[in-house]
Protein backbone atom coordinates (compact mmCIF):
# COMPACT_ATOMS: atom_id res chain seq x y z
CA UNK A 1 0.00 0.00 0.00
CA UNK A 2 1.35 3.44 -0.89
CA UNK A 3 0.91 6.40 1.38
CA UNK A 4 -0.81 9.47 -0.08
CA UNK A 5 1.15 12.66 0.29
CA UNK A 6 -1.94 14.88 0.43
CA UNK A 7 -4.71 15.35 2.96
CA UNK A 8 -7.61 13.02 2.45
CA UNK A 9 -9.95 15.39 4.28
CA UNK A 10 -10.11 19.14 3.70
CA UNK A 11 -9.89 21.07 6.94
CA UNK A 12 -7.60 23.83 8.20
CA UNK A 13 -6.57 25.61 11.39
CA UNK A 14 -8.04 29.07 10.87
CA UNK A 15 -5.98 30.73 13.63
CA UNK A 16 -2.73 29.26 12.28
CA UNK A 17 -3.57 30.24 8.70
CA UNK A 18 -4.41 33.81 9.77
CA UNK A 19 -1.14 34.15 11.73
CA UNK A 20 0.91 32.97 8.77
CA UNK A 21 -1.01 35.14 6.29
CA UNK A 22 -0.46 38.20 8.50
CA UNK A 23 3.23 37.37 8.76
CA UNK A 24 3.48 36.96 4.97
CA UNK A 25 1.93 40.40 4.43
CA UNK A 26 4.77 41.93 6.43
CA UNK A 27 7.50 40.30 4.31
CA UNK A 28 8.96 41.17 0.94
CA UNK A 29 8.57 37.67 -0.45
CA UNK A 30 9.53 38.83 -3.93
CA UNK A 31 12.91 40.10 -2.71
CA UNK A 32 13.46 36.87 -0.80
CA UNK A 33 12.64 34.78 -3.87
CA UNK A 34 14.93 36.91 -6.04
CA UNK A 35 17.80 36.35 -3.63
CA UNK A 36 17.37 32.59 -3.94
CA UNK A 37 16.98 32.84 -7.74
CA UNK A 38 20.32 34.63 -7.96
CA UNK A 39 22.01 32.09 -5.70
CA UNK A 40 20.40 29.22 -7.63
CA UNK A 41 22.94 29.83 -10.39
CA UNK A 42 25.83 27.42 -9.79
CA UNK A 43 28.52 29.94 -10.77
CA UNK A 44 27.12 32.67 -8.52
CA UNK A 45 26.90 30.17 -5.66
CA UNK A 46 30.59 29.36 -6.25
CA UNK A 47 31.38 33.08 -6.06
CA UNK A 48 29.38 33.50 -2.86
CA UNK A 49 30.99 30.40 -1.34
CA UNK A 50 34.45 31.69 -2.26
CA UNK A 51 33.65 34.96 -0.52
CA UNK A 52 32.65 32.94 2.56
CA UNK A 53 36.13 31.43 2.59
CA UNK A 54 37.95 34.75 2.20
CA UNK A 55 36.82 38.06 3.65
CA UNK A 56 37.52 39.85 0.39
CA UNK A 57 38.62 38.96 -3.14
CA UNK A 58 39.42 41.02 -6.23
CA UNK A 59 37.67 40.30 -9.51
CA UNK A 60 40.83 38.62 -10.81
CA UNK A 61 40.82 36.20 -7.86
CA UNK A 62 37.15 35.40 -8.39
CA UNK A 63 37.68 34.83 -12.13
CA UNK A 64 40.43 32.33 -11.37
CA UNK A 65 38.38 30.54 -8.73
CA UNK A 66 35.41 30.05 -11.06
CA UNK A 67 37.58 29.51 -14.16
CA UNK A 68 36.14 32.38 -16.15
CA UNK A 69 37.10 35.61 -17.85
CA UNK A 70 37.22 38.88 -15.93
CA UNK A 71 34.08 40.01 -17.77
CA UNK A 72 32.13 36.91 -16.69
CA UNK A 73 33.29 37.20 -13.08
CA UNK A 74 32.38 40.91 -13.08
CA UNK A 75 28.93 40.11 -14.47
CA UNK A 76 28.23 37.61 -11.70
CA UNK A 77 29.57 39.95 -9.02
CA UNK A 78 27.40 42.82 -10.33
CA UNK A 79 24.36 40.56 -10.22
CA UNK A 80 25.11 39.66 -6.58
CA UNK A 81 25.70 43.34 -5.79
CA UNK A 82 22.33 44.39 -7.29
CA UNK A 83 20.60 42.25 -4.66
CA UNK A 84 22.86 43.52 -1.85
CA UNK A 85 24.48 40.13 -1.37
CA UNK A 86 27.99 41.52 -1.93
CA UNK A 87 29.64 44.91 -1.61
CA UNK A 88 32.72 46.26 -3.30
CA UNK A 89 35.46 48.80 -2.92
CA UNK A 90 38.05 50.14 -5.31
CA UNK A 91 41.73 50.25 -4.49
CA UNK A 92 43.60 51.89 -7.34
CA UNK A 93 42.75 49.87 -10.42
CA UNK A 94 41.53 46.83 -8.48
CA UNK A 95 37.94 46.11 -7.44
CA UNK A 96 37.53 44.05 -4.28
CA UNK A 97 34.33 42.26 -3.33
CA UNK A 98 33.10 40.91 -0.01
CA UNK A 99 29.84 39.50 1.30
CA UNK A 100 27.44 42.27 2.28
CA UNK A 101 27.04 41.10 5.87
CA UNK A 102 27.05 38.18 8.26
CA UNK A 103 23.49 37.16 7.27
CA UNK A 104 24.63 36.35 3.75
CA UNK A 105 27.60 34.38 5.11
CA UNK A 106 25.27 32.40 7.39
CA UNK A 107 22.90 31.67 4.49
CA UNK A 108 25.72 30.28 2.34
CA UNK A 109 27.20 28.32 5.24
CA UNK A 110 23.79 26.81 6.08
CA UNK A 111 23.33 25.76 2.45
CA UNK A 112 26.78 24.16 2.51
CA UNK A 113 26.10 22.33 5.77
CA UNK A 114 22.72 21.08 4.56
CA UNK A 115 24.21 19.91 1.27
CA UNK A 116 26.95 17.97 3.07
CA UNK A 117 24.38 16.36 5.37
CA UNK A 118 22.23 15.25 2.41
CA UNK A 119 25.29 13.70 0.76
CA UNK A 120 26.17 11.89 3.99
CA UNK A 121 22.71 10.37 4.36
CA UNK A 122 22.51 9.58 0.66
CA UNK A 123 19.67 11.87 -0.42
Amino acid sequence: MTEKDTCELYCFDEAKVNRVQNSLEQQDISAMANMFKVLADETRMKVAFALCQEDEMCVCDVANVIGSSLATASHHLRTLKKLNLVKYRKEGKLAFYALEDEHVRELIQLASTHSKEMITVGK
